[in-house]
């Protein structure tokens, strides 16, 4: 396969650095050895079959298919691009490329070209000594790390570039894990085949040398470089996160992937495409970091790509597709391995005449029930395989049999309850009047079970300040009875018939109440609020019903009335940027850790709006919605005129997305390697049950994989994600998603399947959760080390010869690098005393239930140039680079990234288009709050707003459109999300970083 990847732009492939780290991941897992037994003794398995029997369309246990030129460079995910000026000269290719290799840039010239050892020679451990700075911290596990060495003073702003201390790090972690000495290359590896790549050129800054937007680790600027005066380099040369998404819409857009072949790589999130199972989930539910495993662990070690995969159980899928079938066995319920207890599925082959089969998980021989039985073909396939779900496709789900419900009882159909803060702040601003007029109409629209009539989810409604008030609305009273609980420490609900009812039976009781309720506490003065007890007041209410539900809390302030839960202000701008500034994001512990278990133990999930106008403890607050599969939205300085609107959408769109409830989920995989680490909206009892109070069509889980034994390339690696919940009318159901990947002793195979837009995600989560443990400057080196890492085994073992001075990315992950600096320069990690606390911890909690395609465009938003759009097509016009070097005086763009909506207009736009659009006569004429489009009936206009109306429209999130007009007050919000530019707050421009990158990789090489 050898396609030229990206000529005139500087190589870049995407390989994802691995930010679970290899070892032990991010964050404080159970402290255990490295390889081998991850908490419990391996069990000892059969060796592995030496075939796997495969449905005709699904063939799991082929050897892996050849890479088609379809799937080949364009499975790189976003691209990433420098942005400092390292010197270079003219673009030239380097020695022919073997598996389509960019490069960019030319070979050395003269002395201070810094060579490259010769790729064949593995790197000597013990010459990479550092100084293990970060032994100390208790989450890390005394791992070496890295100490910034000596031409960089200071302290660098994203992480200095870490050498590993020489030896093997020690067994049993917390927190991430460094490299060890060899990581990028093991001496005894024998060269690995080359693979597709990009060469990006020129000379790279050396180790001393800093771009200027790289304060810290660069002391000095290009004057330290001797030799000739340094060209600057061309921003459009570095590689481009829509040019990659572009190419992979050209090539695969429009197309229908079947999912028959065993490890392929799907297309990319932003590509729009249509899927057919054939044998293997859809990449909807599944995608994964990298679609080849390395067959051992050491190869795993040695390029520390982290082997992960993002489950989106729920995920919405397209009118066009087929909807998962659902399997009934009746009484006996689903067929399951004796001895790992995978459920059936295309990976189990049917032997012995039909009358058993090997599990493919764990080689397992069982016995096939009589019921179940059926003749094989001559090609050993069952004869009804494609008249059965379970052996044919991807994706399915089970009736699931009342062992499978709590107590042996039948599930009942869940609740959702209704709790609205009614302090003099909610009430004076207006909100709860907003909240009780939607409610009326929004009722009718609860979820349902597709085909159903009417929902079957009962409603109920509390009103608190700092007492609970409860409500009878069963329908047979001509008014709402309520019944006050001012005991906050003992909270119980005061009456158990009459308080969760069905909305279309109750309907008059309950608009009569909502009409009330604003009236009632109009003249109130009460300002503080209780908040634990009011969570307790659901849960118990639950309990009661012997059902489980949903909260939707709207909150307007921190809980500083006396009662369980009551938190303090403790925001402290002085902690920022030192050891102790990850206290800021820890929840306090104590009664809302327990609420936490209450709520999963009942399947009580917690949707909390929030409406602040000073600090609240978002972290604290936020604890329990974050382990419960709840979401958690929040509205600053909330105004009805201003936010109304935005608030409205989010509620409608949580109030009737699909759901799932009380529900737990377990991965499994084939023998070799197992599931070790999990990131989500989850809550954890044990190291294998992933348990969600509920489960939505937008979160995800993201697991992390570790070799426990050798993978073997005949066989490859199976998953099999399983999820037992509760359907919105009371049914108990199984939801299995299977997916079958490569595995491969060549570390060019890995890299070739990464997929950029799953590392990050990967990355993202590992960050934000290291965050509560270790210090950011120690988190950002930890990510840049392990991106250099990731990067410098692939030159080393992977791409073909060339001058130290190229940078060289695998194509797959040429536009990793742009991501990572974005993470790194988002609110969390970013540790700047000009950004709310409460904000950072927001962005924070709602990162970690994310899937791929929200933390793609969460990191690299979309700009869209609307100046000249063809109003006569209905195509959106196509994005451009995140960069103020896109912008134009005269032009207008919308900038989205799934959670903030920007129009930005420069100030010399045509005066015909600003009366188009807003009518008014010109840029100077339009108001300085102006925060709605209005409806003018004109094809610009119209245009626009369906532009707008399309993209809210695919976001699991309300966006409020903020217009921003060039060199306004209001431009810093906009240029902080222009990724590719030096962070406002602080961070690096994407070609400085790049520099810094190719600096790091360069020092782990030698």
């Amino acid at each position: 396969m050898s396609q030229q990847g990206y000529v005139a732009t500087p190589p870049y492939s995407q390989a994802q650095p691995g930010m679970g780290g290899y070892p032990a991941g991010f964050g404080s897992s159970p402290a255990q050895p490295l390889y081998g037994h991850y908490g419990g003794q391996p069990q000892s398995f059969p060796a592995p079959p030496t075939g796997l029997m495969k449905p005709v369309s699904s063939p799991s246990g082929m050897p892996p298919p050849e890479v088609s030129s379809q799937y080949g460079s364009n499975i790189q995910q976003n691209g990433a691009s420098p942005t400092s000026p390292p010197a270079q000269q003219p673009f030239q290719t380097a020695p022919p490329p073997t598996m389509g290799q960019t490069t960019l840039g030319p070979p050395p010239t003269g002395p201070h070209s810094p060579q490259m050892a010769p790729p064949q020679s593995p790197l000597a451990g013990p010459s990479m000594g550092g100084h293990p700075s970060m032994g100390g911290h208790p989450s890390m596990g005394g791992h070496p790390s890295m100490g910034g060495h000596p031409s960089m003073g200071g302290h660098p702003p994203m992480g200095g570039m870490g050498r590993p201390v020489p030896g093997p790090p020690p067994p049993g972690s917390g927190g991430f894990q460094q490299p060890g000495p060899g990581a990028a290359g093991q001496p005894g590896y024998p060269q690995q085949p080359q693979g597709t790549e990009s060469a990006f050129g020129g000379q790279m800054a050396g180790p001393g040398m800093a771009g200027p937007g790289m304060a810290g680790p660069f002391q000095g600027g290009a004057a330290h470089m001797s030799g000739p005066p340094q060209k600057k380099l061309d921003p459009d040369s570095i590689p481009s996160t829509t040019q990659v998404t572009e190419d992979d819409q050209a090539k695969r857009g429009g197309q229908v992937y079947t999912t028959n072949l065993r490890g392929q790589v799907p297309p990319l999130v932003t590509t729009d495409f249509t899927v057919q199972d054939q044998g293997n989930a859809s990449p909807r539910f599944m995608r994964c970091t990298t679609y080849s495993f390395p067959c051992t662990a050491d190869l795993a070690k040695q390029c520390q790509v982290p082997l992960g995969a993002i489950i989106k159980p729920f995920a919405t899928v397209p009118k066009n597709e087929t909807p998962l079938y659902f399997v009934n066995h009746g009484e006996t319920g689903p067929i399951r391995c004796n001895r790992c207890k995978a459920y059936m599925c295309p990976y189990m082959q049917f032997i012995d005449g039909g009358r058993r089969y090997q599990c493919g998980f764990c080689n397992c021989v069982n016995e096939v029930p009589a019921f179940y039985f059926q003749h094989l073909d001559h090609m050993g396939r069952r004869v009804d395989l494609y008249e059965r779900p379970e052996l044919s496709l991807g994706s399915y789900e089970f009736e699931a049999t009342l062992d499978y419900c709590k107590n042996n009882k039948p599930a009942s159909p869940p609740a959702y309850i209704f709790m609205i803060d009614v302090s003099y702040a909610n009430i004076k601003s207006g909100l709860v009047r907003l909240i009780c007029e939607e409610l009326k109409t929004l009722l009718d629209n609860l979820p349902r079970e597709d085909g159903a009539e009417s929902s079957t989810v009962k409603v109920g409604f509390v009103t608190y300040n700092k007492i609970l008030h409860f409500y009878n609305v069963k329908s047979a009273l001509a008014q709402p009875q309520m019944m006050v609980v001012s005991d906050t420490a003992e909270m119980f609900v005061p009456l158990l018939d009459g308080f969760l009812v069905n909305f279309q039976e109750s309907r008059a009781v309950i608009n009569n109440l909502l009409d009330q309720i604003p009236d009632m506490f109009a003249d109130t003065n009460e300002s503080e609020t209780v908040f634990a007890p009011v969570i307790q007041a659901g849960v118990e209410a639950l309990k009661t019903a012997e059902c489980s539900g949903k909260l939707f809390i709207f909150h307007s302030s921190i809980p500083t009335a006396e009662a369980p839960g009551k938190l303090k202000n403790r925001d402290d701008k002085k902690l920022i940027n030192t050891e102790k500034e990850k206290t800021l994001f820890q929840p306090q512990k104590g009664v809302y850790e327990q609420l936490s278990k209450d709520c999963v133990s009942q399947g009580c999930s917690v949707d909390l709006f929030l409406f602040p106008s000073q600090y609240v403890d978002l972290a604290t607050m936020g604890d329990v919605p974050t382990h419960t599969g709840g979401s958690i939205f929040k509205y600053s300085n909330f105004q009805v005129e201003m936010d109304g609107e935005h608030f409205l959408s989010d509620l409608r769109k949580d109030v009737e997305k699909a759901i799932g409830f009380d529900a737990i989920m377990r991965v499994r995989t084939s023998t070799g390697f197992r599931a070790t680490n999990f990131f989500g909206a989850i809550h954890m009892n044990n190291t294998t049950d992933v348990e969600m109070a509920a489960v939505d069509c937008d979160k995800a889980v993201t697991v992390e994989f570790k070799h426990d034994d050798k993978l073997s390339e005949e066989t490859g690696a199976l998953m099999q994600c399983a999820l037992l919940y509760t359907t919105v009318n009371g049914q108990r159901r199984l939801r299995i998603h299977n997916l079958s990947l490569n595995c491969s002793a060549q570390l060019s195979e890995l890299y070739k399947s990464c997929e950029t837009d799953a590392l990050i995600n990967f990355f993202a989560k590992s960050a934000y959760r290291a965050m509560l443990n270790q210090p950011l400057k120690t988190v950002r080196e930890i990510l840049v080390n392990q991106t250099a890492h990731m990067l410098a085994c692939y030159r080393k073992n992977c791409s073909s010869p060339s001058a130290a001075s190229q940078l060289i990315l695998p194509d797959a992950m040429k536009v990793f690098p742009v991501y990572l600096n974005s993470l790194m320069k988002t609110g969390p990690l970013v540790g700047s005393a000009d950004l709310s606390t409460d904000d950072r911890a927001h962005q924070r909690l709602i990162a970690t239930a994310m899937g791929v395609e929200d933390t793609q465009l969460l990191l690299y938003p979309r700009l869209i140039p609307l100046h000249n759009m063809d109003v006569a097509s209905d195509v959106v016009p196509a994005p451009v680079r995140c960069s103020e070097e896109r912008l134009t005086d005269a032009g207008m763009f919308l900038l989205e990234n799934g959670r903030s909506l920007f129009l930005w207009l420069g100030q010399a736009c045509p005066p015909e288009l600003v009366q188009r659009v807003f009518n008014v006569p010109s840029f100077a004429h339009l108001p300085a709050d102006l925060s709605s489009l209005p409806v003018l009936d004109n094809p610009q206009s119209k245009k626009l707003r369906s532009i707008i109306d399309s993209l809210l429209d695919q976001r699991p999130s309300a966006m409020k459109l903020l217009i921003v007009k060039q060199k306004d007050r209001s431009e810093m919000l906009f240029r902080q999300h222009l990724v590719e530019d030096k962070g406002p707050y602080g961070g690096a421009s994407y070609m400085d970083f790049l520099c810094y990158v190719h600096c790091e990789i360069r020092q782990v090489l030698t």
